[in-house]
């Protein structure tokens, strides 16, 4: 009898063992944290090409347009970029509405010779290739131009900038006003990219959506898709992106709520 006891004592251990192990492995499965990529750069659409973004102390202003109203509730800038010469981009009355007292404006030459001498002093050059650190930030400068033979008098090589700014681990890419040109198709490790698409002055969906789909960013935000026919077809870009790659986060921003 002592020994039937000892053998059911001994098979109750291993069994309540057993399961402990499995109810343990199971909570250890449903409380073992995911990894989660979780932004520190806070991005607000203005309107067409114009955003701000914040990251830690810096304000940056891209493209900034719209006159004091339009960045009521923003920051004054610490960095200000602009992409080229048209009014779309570069707009003057905007930038001396504007407190910039503390900022640092960063342009292609094309930019600089238009804008008022009193911003001199404030003025960082960068062309086509670039690469300059403004408060930390590192900022490259890509190209952008057109590549249809009827759209070659809108953007022609080596004037404008397209930018990529490294914000802490974040690499963000802005086109500013480009065709699918082999500069942007070549670019790697793009965490959000905000990629133009409008005619007649940049290019269409499929274009777009096709170079994407070659540099491969994390997240792509549809920008700039106003032009003299409407508004180009963000959802249907959003599908064809998808269906080239459902990796790629395609993120609708609101930029033409006016």
């Amino acid at each position: 009898m002592k020994s039937y006891t000892l053998s059911l004592l001994a098979i109750s251990i291993f069994l309540f063992s057993c399961k402990s192990d499995v109810k343990q492995g199971k909570t250890v499965a449903q409380d073992e944290p995911i990894e989660q990529t979780v932004s520190d750069i806070k991005i607000i659409p203005i309107s067409h090409a114009t955003a701000v973004l914040e990251y830690k102390d810096n304000t940056i202003y891209i493209d900034p347009t719209g006159g004091t109203k339009a960045f009521g509730n923003q920051k004054s800038p610490s960095i200000v970029l602009i992409t080229d010469i048209h009014g779309d981009h570069m707009n003057i009355e905007t930038l001396n509405s504007l407190d910039l007292s503390k900022s640092k404006i960063v342009v292609p030459q094309a930019v600089a010779e238009k804008l008022p001498a009193n911003y001199t002093k404030q003025l960082v050059i960068i062309n086509n290739g670039e690469v300059k650190e403004v408060n930390g930030i590192s900022i490259e400068a890509i190209p952008m131009y057109n590549l249809r033979e009827e759209a070659l008098k809108f953007h022609s090589k080596g004037r404008g900038n397209g930018y990529v700014l490294t914000l802490g681990k974040e690499r963000l890419y802005f086109s500013g006003d480009t065709e699918d040109i082999p500069e942007m198709r070549a670019l790697k490790s793009i965490d959000k990219a905000f990629v133009c698409m409008n005619l007649p002055y940049t290019m269409t969906i499929e274009s777009a959506a096709d170079a994407v789909l070659e540099f491969k960013p994390k997240q792509i935000y549809p920008y700039h898709y106003r032009g003299t026919e409407g508004f180009s077809d963000v959802v249907k870009f959003k599908e064809i992106v998808t269906k080239g790659n459902e990796e790629i986060e395609v993120v609708q921003l609101n930029w033409y709520s006016k």
